[in-house]
Formats: C-alpha cells, structure tokens, sequence
C-alpha cells in the first residue's frame, strides 16, 4: 500500500514539475504530449512548449527522479550496513572525495572530456576517496565499524582543507563556479547528464534489494549473522561499492545534496518498520519523490530566481533531524 502510494505520488510530482515554471503548461498538455511522443497518441504542442517541456524540464524531472532514488537507496544501505541510524554516505568521504574532484577540475581548469569533465572527475575522486578509505580502515582482513566511520572523518576533514587550497588559488570566476557547484543544484540538466547518471543509478537501484535478506540477518548483530552463515566482510564490502556508485554518480551531476540519505530512511522505517525488503527500494522511490518536490520548490519559492537546492534540503532537512532526533530519545532513550 505504501509503495503504490509513493509511486502514485511520485509520477504526480513529476507531472506537475514537468508543468510548472515561467512558461506554465497544462498537466493534460504534459501528459498528450508524453502520449505522443511514446507512440500512444496524445498531441504536440506549441513550438515553444515542445521545447521547454522536452529540452528543459523533463531533463530536469528525471535527473532529479535518478539522484533522489540513487541518494535515497544509498543512505538506506548506509545505514543497515552499519547498523547506525546516523549513518550516510557523506560518513564515509564519498560526497567530499566527490566534490573534491569537481573543484579540482574547476581550479585548474581542466577540459580533457569537454562538457563531461567535472562529472568524469567527480565521479572518479569519489569510488578513490571510498576504496582509501576502506584499505586504510582494514586491519587483519576485518573491517571494524568505529574505525571506518573515524577514517572518513579524517578523509572528509582532508577532504576538505583540499577544496579549502583550491578555492584559495582559484580566481575570482573559479570561485563562483564552485561555489554554486557545492550547494547543490539541478539548474544545468540536460539529456547528456541524465545519461550520464543513467547507468550508474540503474544497477545500484537493480543490485541493492538483492542484499535485504542479508542486510535483515545483519541487523541481528555480526555475531549472529556470521553463524547465519553471511561473510560479514564480503557483503560490507560489496555494499560500500554499491552506495559509492550511487553517491558519486548523484554527486557528480547535482554537487553535494545533503539529508535526503540520512532522512528517508528514517521515516520509512518509521512507518514501516525496519525490515529491509521494502525499505530499500522504499527509500529509492521516497528519495526520489523528496527531490523531485524540492528541486520544485527551489526553481518556484523565490521566483524568478532560484534557490541552491542544496542548501534547500539542509534548511529543511536539518530542523526535522533535530526533532527527530529529541523524539527518539523522549520516546527509546536513545539511538537503539
């Protein structure tokens, strides 16, 4: 019932995003010319409005769908793996390794794949970012929770003095640009980005829900898992590739989008409980249902300009976390 009903909700938003913005069309016109262009019938419309609606906004409304689920997804992985509610991929360096080679990239100007470079470099400097801290934390062929967590503490924090140096010897022009890619934004979506993320998103939101039942078994302790018979190590290992994959990909394309992984997750479980075979690909439609909603209330609060949607889901994002957080402890006394 859930589902339908996130599903329900999602498409609504997307139709209604995909409507809405300084050149207003009708959901029906939306929906005739979708019609038309699947071969279903349906109609076109205007020139004008076949290409805001195909050239703009639907660009916009998948990227944003891909990002969310993929965000989403992730920060629910993030958490079962870890078995800590506080737990995102940020935690453990991807979004900082991410960001840090979209500056990089900024900074010193490289264009050695065009259009794609940023995203090629962001991309990259995140699955590094995640395998270093993986091998740094190992010790003995074990992983151990704390010490992960810790080791992308201090990789976000050199994570950061990175972009600190790059911005420090960027001029005035590099500044700005990286300043706007770090707060996050969909405003420069185009079918080539959707594609770009496309693949990636694709097998992380395929491949994620085929590890619930192990993740539910995990949840039990490491301990008892290992006597249920899962290699703890293998399955923690497989899903960090599989967050980092997500992650870098959304980060990539939308700079660095904050709560929506640490947020969905929580109220899913909230209202359905902790088992992992609906909350994974729970978190993928409700993260992507978030983004889509946000990425419209970002382009239409403060029209006609647009606020950083960024920095929209953490004005959002972390008021709700604190009350969160205050009424799992009046309630449990505490994180469980």
């Amino acid at each position: 019932m859930l589902t339908a009903a996130l599903v329900a909700v999602l498409a609504l938003l997307a139709l209604v995003s995909a409507g809405t913005g300084a050149y207003d069309i009708p959901l029906g016109d939306v929906l005739a010319s979708v019609q038309h262009h699947l071969g279903l019938g349906g109609a076109p419309l205007d020139r004008v409005g076949e290409s805001v609606l195909w050239n703009v906004r639907l660009p916009r409304v998948v990227l944003a769908l891909l990002v969310g689920a993929g965000l989403g997804c992730a920060g629910a992985l993030m958490q079962g793996v870890f078995g800590n509610p506080l737990a995102e991929p940020g935690v453990i360096g991807i979004s900082a390794g991410a960001a840090v080679g979209a500056v990089a990239a900024i900074g010193l100007g490289l264009s050695f794949f065009g259009n794609w470079t940023i995203t090629v470099c962001a991309f990259v400097a995140g699955l590094i970012t995640v395998s270093s801290v993986y091998l740094l934390s190992r010790n003995g062929g074990r992983t151990e929770v704390v010490t992960l967590i810790l080791t992308g503490i201090a990789v976000n924090a050199f994570a950061g003095a990175l972009i600190g140096l790059f911005v420090f010897f960027a001029d005035s022009g590099q500044v700005n640009q990286i300043t706007f890619w770090q707060l996050g934004s969909l405003a420069q979506a185009t079918w080539p980005k959707v594609l770009a993320v496309l693949p990636c998103a694709v097998a992380g939101l395929l491949i994620a829900p085929l590890y619930s039942r192990r993740l539910d078994l995990l949840s039990l302790g490491e301990r008892p898992a290992r006597h249920l018979g899962i290699d703890v190590e293998r399955l923690r290992l497989s899903l960090i590739l599989v967050v980092a994959l997500l992650t870098a990909a959304a980060v990539a394309v939308a700079g660095v989008i904050t709560f929506i992984g640490l947020l969905v997750p929580h109220l899913l479980r909230m209202a359905n409980g902790p088992g992992h075979r609906f909350l994974v690909p729970g978190s993928a439609l409700a993260g992507a249902v978030v983004l889509v909603a946000g990425d419209l209330a970002a382009r239409t609060i403060a029209q006609p300009a647009e606020l950083p949607l960024g920095v929209l889901t953490a004005l959002l994002g972390s008021p709700f976390f604190f009350w969160l957080l205050r009424r799992t402890r009046r309630k449990q006394g505490g994180w469980a």
